[in-house]
């Protein structure tokens, strides 16, 4: 039985960058066992650990605010999941925070809205002359290729904002704000292509937006940066 639901905030570093999904997942379940905790799991012939992440991280990139959740069999005191848990993990992840939330709260993957990232891309000409004619385009046609499958869509839609942190002769540092929600999820690599730049060489989440803690766009974009 479920009685708790604490919300991890964790990072994924360089070390655990080239897991899946699915093998994080089993990780998390098999670190979760050794600390002990009172974790809730699932009913059935192969139980399973009730926890959720909030959205996939894709294979090669990191993250600095991930989201888990993991709902409790009994209730524990916050700070007793990070004192138990953090030694049984591997250098690459490491708990930022764990804070309790409502039972009732939406499920957490329905609750994301927007994925920010940091790219490093090599230099490039006019970088901003070309995000500003992307951000000013009301669609942008792309076409996404996997195996046998053309996948045809507007790319610009997919995208909230684009900003510019660096632009020299080491490379160009973009910042971008995708939508990640039922509606579809914005490919930060594939933005890139669209931009066109060469491909990124490195690929960072630094956040993830849940309903009602997203500001307007207006408020975000100062000065070619996020602001809230």
């Amino acid at each position: 039985m479920k009685t708790q639901r604490l919300r991890v905030t964790f990072a994924r570093g360089d070390e655990m960058k080239y897991i899946t999904h699915l093998d994080l997942m089993r990780y998390w379940e098999r670190a979760l066992r050794r600390a002990e905790l009172p974790v809730a799991y699932s009913e059935g012939f192969s139980p399973h650990a009730q926890l959720s992440l909030a959205a996939p991280l894709a294979v090669g990139t990191t993250g600095d605010s991930e989201l888990m959740d993991v709902f409790m069999a009994e209730a524990i005191a916050p700070r007793m999941l990070i004192t138990q848990l953090t030694p049984q993990l591997s250098p690459g992840l490491t708990i930022r925070s764990v804070a309790e939330v409502g039972m009732a709260l939406p499920a957490l993957q329905a609750d994301v809205r927007f994925a920010e990232y940091e790219l490093d891309v090599p230099p490039a000409p006019d970088a901003a002359a070309r995000v500003e004619r992307f951000l000013a385009a009301a669609s942008v046609p792309w076409e996404h290729k996997r195996e046998d499958e053309v996948r045809s869509y507007d790319i610009r839609a997919f995208v909230e904002d684009v900003a510019i942190l660096r632009d020299d002769a080491d490379g160009v540092r973009l910042r971008m704000r995708l939508q990640n929600d039922n509606k579809g999820s914005g490919r930060p690599e594939q933005v890139v292509a669209a931009l066109g730049f060469s491909p990124p060489t490195r690929i960072h989440r630094t956040q993830l937006v849940l309903a009602g803690t997203s500001p307007s766009r207006d408020a975000r974009r100062k000065h070619g940066r996020f602001e809230a």
